[in-house]
């Protein structure tokens, strides 16, 4: 249990006790600033290594796919439930720290530092491209460079595959890579160290009462949509009687999920739930599997908090129009990014390089810190919703009443693998 319990939160712990010493020595210690070479360099390792790891894993991801091919009906409706509830719980979010402010410390010393923002035209021709080959290969062309990595995956498709040499190239270069970046975050505790030391000293002990705001924030706000968003997708997906059912059947995936930080880890959980509830074992093979990997409710959310609480740093109006921008972005990062390795990191430079381009040595670093301290309840939110966006899927591909036979099938007490004829 030991051993279980430091492997999945181990990381976390000692970059929290990093981040708190930090905080600490800032705050009691003027001369903390000194220590800002410290984060520096675990910042230019992250940012070295980032580039290199989107193209590659994204491109090789695509490549290396076994088949092009849609399973259809289920899979359509999966991803667009996805995409719905991030949007939603990202909508949501934006809405909570609008009423509850985040940050109300005044950190004069980076106010008006940001770019202006890029007018619409602008923004959609560099969200998309850049007119050099050269330039994709920057930090701040992340979002152009995950479209040439789709692009040249797709390519690699069309000309074989994962039987392709260069698609197993990618695959090795990934690996490498990632092994890379597992390197790296060894020194990330002492890394967080000095850049929240040199925060503190510079900008106030302020700074540390609007990360804890923020945290009280987001956990009781990922446990508020649980209770009240799940009842609602499980009553719009089972009709009458999913909620009881539903609620019944799902603290075992929560604890799972909130005890391992793992999506992945809570999919075999996730099938005992839904084989228990009556949900289609071709539908829940599909949609809990993908969801593992693409339904990142508590994802969105934290990405929407993470911008909030940057623009507050910042001193920059969180506006309706960067709001738009910010879910859309939150929704594209969470449900599309998250299946790829570094996904997480992926989706908050992504964020920072729209909304911060010439801030990112302090963005980059407080937004991946806030992804740490928020992964617990993220990740419960998002793997224990996998189950219940079974249900949502279910309706559509079995009948809405589908539920109500799978109970009829009980009280008639029918055999497991027989169907009751519509």
């Amino acid at each position: 249990m030991k051993k279980g319990f430091l492997k999945s939160y181990g990381f976390v712990i000692s970059m929290l006790v990093g981040i708190v010493a930090g905080c600490l020595v800032g705050a009691f210690w003027p001369g903390a600033t000194s220590l800002e070479p410290l984060g520096t360099v675990f910042v230019n390792l992250m940012f070295c290594v980032v580039v290199p790891m989107v193209f590659f894993s994204i491109s090789s991801a695509i490549a290396n796919m076994k088949s092009a091919r849609r399973a259809g009906k289920v899979m359509g409706v999966t991803v667009l439930t996805f995409l719905v509830t991030a949007a939603i719980a990202a909508l949501l979010m934006y809405i909570v720290v609008r009423i509850f402010p985040i940050v109300t410390g005044n950190y004069e010393a980076v106010e008006g530092e940001v770019g202006e923002t890029l007018g619409v035209a602008d923004m959609v021709i560099n969200f998309f491209t850049k007119p050099d080959f050269l330039e994709l290969w920057s930090r701040k062309a992340v979002l152009p460079l995950i479209v040439a990595a789709i692009l040249f995956g797709f390519g690699i498709q069309l000309s074989g595959g994962p039987e392709t040499k260069t698609a197993q190239l990618l695959a090795d270069i990934t690996g490498c890579i990632m092994k890379t970046v597992k390197l790296i975050t060894y020194y990330a505790p002492i890394g967080f160290f000095g850049f929240f030391a040199y925060l503190v000293a510079t900008y106030g002990p302020e700074l540390i009462g609007d990360y804890s705001r923020t945290l009280i924030v987001y956990y009781v706000l990922c446990f508020a949509y649980m209770f009240v968003f799940f009842p609602i997708y499980a009553r719009f997906g089972g009709g009458k009687g999913a909620v009881g059912i539903m609620f019944r059947k799902l603290f075992r995936p929560a604890a799972v999920s909130f005890g391992t930080c793992s999506s992945v880890a809570t999919i075999p959980t996730n099938m005992e739930v839904a084989e228990e509830t009556g949900i289609s074992q071709d539908v829940s093979d599909i949609v809990l599997p993908l969801g593992a990997t693409m339904h990142m409710d508590g994802s969105a959310m934290s990405a929407i908090i993470k911008v909030a609480f940057l623009f507050g740093i910042f001193g920059q109006e969180f506006n309706t129009g960067r709001a738009i921008l910010a879910i859309i972005v939150a929704v594209f990062s969470s449900v599309a990014m998250s299946g790829i390795p570094g996904g997480g990191g992926t989706g908050e430079l992504v964020l920072c390089t729209i909304f911060f381009p010439d801030q990112l040595a302090i963005a980059y670093p407080i937004a991946l810190a806030l992804g740490n301290l928020v992964d617990p309840p993220a990740t419960m939110v998002n793997s224990a919703g996998d189950y219940v966006v079974s249900y949502i899927v279910a309706r559509y591909v079995d009948g809405k009443d589908w539920l109500q036979k799978q109970l009829s099938r009980e009280d008639t007490k029918l055999p497991a693998g027989e169907k009751v004829l519509p």
